[in-house]
């Protein structure tokens, strides 16, 4: 099943983008709206593993103060970094 800008799996990952801290909002948000539905299968996946990590956690990462440990996650956050804030790298 292809998932799209309406389908459950959608519309769950973007109540879980609102985090509540507004500089993970600006990323997270535009980068699903605008972004996600085009990653290929691994990246998406990468995309909700990020998601359920803490903001704490996450939000070093995208101010580019730390890199995640993980492989995985810190492709994900390049990605998102890269496209959301082209400016940045």
């Amino acid at each position: 099943m292809t998932e799209t800008a309406d389908s459950l799996s959608f519309k769950k990952l973007k109540w879980h983008c609102r985090r509540g801290m507004l500089e993970l909002d600006v990323l997270l948000e535009p980068f699903l709206d605008e972004i996600y539905l085009t990653l290929d299968d691994e990246d998406k996946q990468r995309f909700q593993k990020l998601i359920e990590c803490e903001d704490q956690e996450i939000f070093p990462w995208f101010m580019q103060k730390e890199v995640p440990e993980d492989p995985d996650l810190a492709r994900i956050v390049d990605i998102i970094v890269t496209r959301v804030q082209p400016d940045c790298h």
